[in-house]
């Protein structure tokens, strides 16, 4: 798959991945780009955030939906939280989906 069908992290600049949403979510659409580095700043500074906002050891990725073009925060408890639902290159095809503008 190409990396002009995959969006960059505005924070980090690194190929967001695609990502199936979880079953019973309220997200429409079968899936979300996500970016998965973990050196990426919104991922890293999240973790003190969430600690001084919320008491939680929590962080949160940068994820963008591409039917709605809705971005923000994906709630993770560790840095391996939701890597299952990440869509492997050779299976993209079979559900194209080019981000809004």
């Amino acid at each position: 798959m190409s990396d002009e069908l995959h969006p960059r992290c505005p924070y980090c600049s690194h190929r967001m991945l695609r990502w199936t949403n979880p079953q019973g979510s309220t997200w429409g659409g079968e899936f979300q780009y996500v970016c998965f580095n973990d050196e990426c700043p919104y991922f890293v500074r999240g973790w003190a955030w969430m600690e001084r906002q919320y008491g939680l050891a929590a962080s949160y990725r940068y994820r963008l939906d591409p039917l709605t073009g809705q971005r923000g925060p994906l709630p993770v408890w560790s840095d391996r939280d939701f890597r299952s639902n990440i869509v492997p290159e050779e299976f993209e095809e079979l559900s194209p989906c080019l981000v809004k503008p």
